[in-house]
């Protein structure tokens, strides 16, 4: 029998134990991010899932819905908004203070990050504005596609 090795194990065994300790450093590492990222992790709610059961008012969550039209409120300081999210199952009132993408408007989807309250309005801290797949922008709205394509090709 070969002996391999400075502890007198064979090759065959010594790559089977480090094939062993590769597999446990890496699940260690994936446990170790995934701890690590616990508290980072935003959960999606629809409003008819946050109106049945809230999340607790300490959770970082995100809400997305449509915007209800006619419920779009700017507050006398200008910088403050309040509006209704909707799914066609329940609405959730929102509250946001900054800056409102350019895209954001009512009729249209949005992603809100915030806290829920123990009052039930939605507070964000931030707004993400959603567009459908036949999103043009405004500088390419009076182009036909071939002219569209050709400035896209360019700035490539």
């Amino acid at each position: 029998m070969a002996v391999n090795g400075p502890a007198g194990i064979k090759a065959k065994h010594q790559r089977l134990v480090l094939l062993v300790i590769a597999l446990v450093v890496v699940l260690g590492a994936g446990l170790l991010a995934a701890w690590a990222l616990r508290s980072q992790a935003s959960y999606f709610y629809v409003p008819s899932e946050i109106v049945a059961k809230p999340p607790s008012p300490d959770r970082a969550v995100r809400l997305g819905g449509m915007v209800v039209a006619g419920s779009l409120r700017t507050a006398p300081d200008g910088v403050t908004i309040a509006f209704v999210v909707g799914d066609g199952k329940a609405r959730v009132p929102v509250r946001f203070a900054g800056i409102v993408p350019s895209l954001f408007v009512e009729g249209s989807g949005v992603v809100a990050e915030g806290k829920m309250t123990r009052e039930g309005t939605f507070v964000a801290d931030n707004l993400l504005a959603k567009h459908d797949e036949n999103y043009v922008p405004r500088e390419m709205q009076e182009m036909t596609r071939e002219q569209a394509k050709t400035v896209v090709a360019e700035t490539k």
